[in-house]
């Protein structure tokens, strides 16, 4: 991926609301509070017809008490070794502090153009007073006296920046890629289950639920066929929520699951299925996606020949009439079943993309309709002519029939769970239109 900008420095100076103005959009939570970002961030931007990736990166700090200090330079130092560009943000109401040196001094071996950007400078006062930052003797550039918040000084900048481009880049290197999300509750295994996918640290993996922060998208391959994989923050009930960080992450991971093609439910073995992970089941087929539930810590339960079929036995009970939706048992610790789990990731993504044609349809299904017609309504008959898959992004059939108002929905259930019978459609919800004819 050509054209890459790493925004970088340390914690609260505004490289967030860099990143979000440059991508335009909000996709990195914002806050005053230092530390709110943690694993990097990607997103995509383009200026006088020159497009690029961005990335976003937590607070560089050395000696502080933060248990995150540690992972989020490592963090940090990835993106740097990945972008053409660096974009070193200061605070021009603060000046040069002493984490500015050294992160300039750790900074001063890169051979990457690195370009000084002076954020909060929102008056004349304030840009003047950014040229001291001149003294870290960093960049072969001009200081970017800027406001990320209001956008002033942000065209100036990107002009500067795109001019070390050597190509025009890809307007959108994700258009088309399916994307999985990786949903569930804090500290269910979702950030390890990313890293040891990819063989190496995406996201920052800690003991402590709610580490991750922010959705963390990643580019993958499995056998020659790219995808998009969505690390997000992990979802508590509502009335637990007490931080506006937290609610924003919450935000964030909703939303992904609303861009997603196939949502991975984790849940925690040792805990089974909870009301929460229903619930986004739940939202999952209310907005038509594709779905999966990944069982992990599986290691960690006492077991025997049974206790698999036990246990998917009970879930298959509390998830009701969508028992279409497959159930895998990993433990990413062990590294047991991971790949299986995006394997049959992918296949829920084949079947949601899958197109069965009229004629196969009228043969298969045609047949079961006279065998079980829907029932008479005030001794009225209802005959269903002939039926299609309509050309939309979820599978939805039209039933052709002369009085569709009078069809009720156990039969309509009757439709599904034949259809779902004679084509694989596991762990995509279907839909079933009636239309006049």
């Amino acid at each position: 991926m050509a054209n890459i900008v790493a925004i970088v420095g340390r914690p609260n100076v505004g490289k967030s609301t860099l990143f979000n103005r440059l991508v335009e959009q909000r996709k990195a939570i914002e806050d005053n509070l230092s530390g709110v970002t943690r694993d990097r961030h990607y997103g995509h931007a383009q200026w006088t017809g020159k497009f690029f990736s961005v990335i976003d990166t937590g607070g560089y700090v050395t000696g502080s008490d933060d248990v995150f200090e540690a992972e989020i330079r490592k963090q940090v130092n990835l993106a740097i070794g990945e972008a053409d560009v660096i974009l070193f943000v200061v605070d021009s109401h603060t000046g040069v502090t002493d984490l500015d040196k050294e992160f300039a001094d750790h900074l001063r071996g890169t051979k990457k153009p690195i370009f000084i950007v002076a954020n909060k400078a929102d008056n004349q006062e304030h840009i003047f007073m950014a040229s001291e930052f001149y003294s870290l003797g960093l960049s072969d550039f001009e200081i970017f006296p800027i406001a990320a918040v209001s956008g002033s000084g942000t065209g100036e900048l990107l002009d500067a920046v795109v001019a070390q481009f050597e190509d025009e880049g890809v307007e959108d290197p994700d258009a088309g890629v399916p994307k999985i999300s990786i949903l569930g509750r804090p500290n269910v295994g979702k950030s390890s289950y990313l890293n040891a996918l990819l063989g190496k640290e995406r996201s920052i993996v800690t003991d402590e639920a709610g580490t991750t922060r922010d959705a963390i998208h990643t580019r993958y391959q499995l056998f020659g066929q790219d995808f998009i994989i969505t690390d997000t923050a992990g979802i508590r009930k509502k009335a637990k929520v007490k931080e506006d960080i937290e609610f924003y992450s919450v935000m964030r991971s909703l939303r992904t699951l609303e861009e997603s093609d196939v949502v991975i439910i984790m849940v925690d073995a040792t805990r089974g299925l909870e009301s929460q992970d229903i619930n986004l089941i739940s939202l999952a087929i209310k907005n038509n996606k594709g779905i999966m539930i990944m069982v992990n810590k599986w290691d960690l339960i006492e077991k025997d020949h049974k206790t698999m079929k036990k246990i998917k036995d009970e879930m298959m009970e509390r998830l009701g009439e969508n028992k279409w939706i497959p159930i895998i048992f990993t433990s990413v610790t062990e590294k047991q079943r991971i790949l299986q789990a995006i394997e049959l990731a992918v296949k829920v993504y084949e079947n949601k993309t899958r197109r069965i044609s009229t004629s196969k349809l009228n043969d298969i299904i045609g047949p079961e309709i006279e065998k079980y017609p829907p029932p008479a309504w005030k001794g009225k008959y209802i005959k269903i002519k002939y039926i299609t898959q309509l050309p939309t992004k979820n599978p939805v059939f039209a039933f052709f029939c002369n009085l569709p108002q009078y069809i009720k929905s156990p039969y309509t259930r009757y439709l599904e769970n034949r259809v779902r019978e004679h084509f694989d459609f596991e762990g995509v919800p279907i839909k079933i239109v009636y239309k006049n004819k």
